[in-house]
């Protein structure tokens, strides 16, 4: 027994139906796809620090064993 042979207004609400799980669906998948968006920013910009804060790391070893780069960097 079909229902729209029943109920011939419940096509129309099928429809709405329908409708509402299509937005929703595409509404989960922009929220998804913002936070994936999000983390690889993030991700990103730690990467970024890190290996700035690694290049200046390098740095001051290099001028902690180099005797003449120490004496001509000020020390404050």
């Amino acid at each position: 027994m079909n229902t729209n042979e029943n109920d011939p207004g419940f096509t129309a609400i099928e429809g709405h139906i329908r409708r509402a799980r299509a937005q929703r669906s595409v509404a989960i998948g922009v929220a998804i796809g913002e936070l994936v968006a999000t983390l690889m920013t993030g991700l990103k910009h730690l990467a970024e620090s890190a290996g700035s804060g690694l290049a200046a790391e390098r740095d001051r070893r290099a001028i902690e064993a180099d005797a003449f780069l120490k004496r001509s960097v000020p020390r404050y």
